[in-house]
């Protein structure tokens, strides 16, 4: 037994010898294998964050800066939602996160501008407050102002493009410190398609359908008009509009869907005709066209033919308004002659002392003091009947290139005749230049149009509504006239005429009120010490 013993061990030794040296062995390679693993880890470690730290510190956004400050935390157990931050950082991608200029709604009735013009170029430097472009609106020229500093990098709507539709993207700009020509463009926004039409193949299933909220709607004031007026649902019109806004087109769309599904009338049972020829259309003898040709560009135009002008918003605003104005506002006519005297006798006095002013301007100011005297003209109709205002803010018509505006000398009956000067001068300037603001032309209570500067003796103005009453002002005349009250007799002398026309609202103002209102207006004309100018 004990030499079968003897002979297991040694055959033991024979297959291992050296057992407890091997073990050794391979606990040192995997201790090897674990040293150069850490260290590539901590290799790869410091080169991202000697990366980071070459970085200026002006390009670091909020995000990369919460990076380097986290490099501790991180440092301690990175993951890979780590890995998956860093790489979705701006400044390390590729392109530049970029920040939207949208077309914004300069105006409570703006649905679209044109892009006038740009005054910034791709690559220079915006500050806050600083013009980036012209826009044309429904009412005048506006500026477009930035609200964030940075730098304009893409141009996506050029100049002259017209009908541009409120919320469009018409610009991007980085942030300061970033690369503007790496801008990322969003991509356009995808278009929901519709659905496809049944087929005939069979009856469609029952639909059951489950009650809902009712819907807010939101309509402009043209869509509104012309629902109102037509008397249509406006919840089956589909609105396109900015925020579910239903917009004119949106309305007269659904006008059209009307009258299209509305039955023809019964044809009266008549014999089929026999076949007609139709030859072309022979020209009369006198060489006129039977219709207008199409005129060709760079040929002189043939007989009859046309050239159709593109008309502006403004101009589209100017003849909705006035079409709004004749047919729902009935327009009442009265008029009177102020004599200019004692107003020409003041200017010559205050020009002595440097103080210039108008005729217009001691027009706006009687008008203001009339009103106060006479507060029940200083209304405005609404939907739901008249409304008396507590402010006096005389509107007067100024005629650009663009059309008529009229901009606003705001609580005119405590303002001065020196400061009536000052503004209607710079708002004058304002409107013909295109840069007034929406405050600077909308609100007012009471307007006047004055032709008299291109040799109109008298007219008669349209409403602007909701306004209650519009004074045409017409020229100066020198007419003899006798002298009232003359202890000599009666005596010519001359005199300096001015016909004014009230256009009143009648349902606001009736004849009897405006009658009292231009004696009350001519009273403080020809007494300006009275209305304390």
């Amino acid at each position: 037994m004990r030499a079968r013993a003897g002979a297991g061990r040694e055959a033991a030794l024979m297959r291992d010898p050296e057992p407890e040296p091997r073990a050794q062995k391979q606990q040192q390679l995997q201790r090897e294998k674990g040293t150069a693993m850490a260290a590539s880890i901590r290799l790869g470690r410091s080169a991202v964050f000697i990366a980071l730290r070459a970085i200026k510190p002006n390009q670091l956004t909020a995000q990369n800066r919460l990076i380097i400050q986290n490099k501790r935390q991180w440092t301690a157990g990175w993951t890979g939602s780590g890995f998956r931050h860093l790489f979705q950082s701006p400044s390390v991608c590729a392109g530049a996160a970029p920040l939207k200029v949208q077309m914004p709604a300069l105006s409570p009735t703006m649905e679209e501008g044109n892009i006038v013009k740009w005054l910034k170029k791709e690559g220079d430097e915006v500050a806050a407050g600083d013009t980036l472009c012209e826009i044309e609106t429904d009412k005048a020229v506006v500026v477009l102002e930035s609200s964030e500093d940075g730098i304009l990098a893409k141009i996506l709507v050029q100049e002259g493009s017209r009908g541009v539709r409120l919320g469009t993207l018409i610009a991007l700009m980085v942030s300061e410190g970033e690369d503007w020509k790496q801008v990322e463009i969003p991509a356009p926004e995808p278009i929901t398609p519709t659905a496809a039409p049944p087929t005939a193949a069979g009856p469609a299933p029952p639909l059951t359908t489950t009650p809902s909220a009712p819907k807010q709607l939101r309509l402009s004031p043209a869509a509104r008009h012309i629902l109102d007026t037509h008397g249509l649902d406006p919840h089956l019109a589909k609105a396109t509009g900015p925020r579910g806004l239903i917009t004119k087109e949106d309305a007269l769309k659904l006008l059209n869907q009307r009258d299209e599904r509305r039955p023809a009338p019964p044809a009266a049972a008549v014999t089929s005709p026999a076949p007609v020829t139709v030859s072309a259309p022979i020209a009369p003898s006198t060489g006129r066209p039977t219709f207008p040709p199409l005129s060709v560009p760079g040929k002189p135009g043939m007989p009859g033919t046309f050239t159709e002008i593109p008309a502006s918003n403004v101009r589209r605003v100017i003849a909705q308004r006035l079409t709004q104005s004749k047919s729902t506002i009935p327009h009442a006519y009265a008029s009177v002659d102020c004599d200019l005297g004692p107003v020409m006798k003041l200017r010559k006095q205050l020009a002595t002392e440097d103080i210039k002013v108008s005729v217009n301007d001691f027009i706006i100011k009687a008008a203001a003091v009339s009103l106060r005297e006479m507060p029940e003209v200083n209304v405005m109709w609404s939907g739901d009947g008249p409304q008396a205002l507590d402010y006096i803010n005389i509107s007067i018509a100024v005629a650009t290139p663009r059309g008529l505006i009229t901009p606003i000398i705001k609580d005119a009956a405590s303002k001065g005749l020196q400061e009536i000067a000052a503004t209607a001068k710079a708002l004058a300037k304002k409107a013909r230049d295109g840069k007034l603001l929406p405050e600077e032309y909308q609100g007012g209570s009471f307007s006047i149009s004055n032709l008299g500067m291109f040799g109109i003796s008298e007219f008669s103005a349209v409403i602007n509504p909701p306004q209650a009453c519009i004074l045409a002002v017409g020229g100066t005349r020198a007419e003899l006239r006798m002298a009232p009250h003359n202890p000599d007799g009666p005596v010519l002398h001359t005199q300096q005429l001015m016909t004014v026309t009230l256009s009143s609202d009648g349902r606001l103002v009736d004849d009897e009120l405006a009658s009292r209102f231009l004696e009350k207006f001519r009273t403080n004309l020809e007494q300006p010490q009275r209305a304390s100018l």
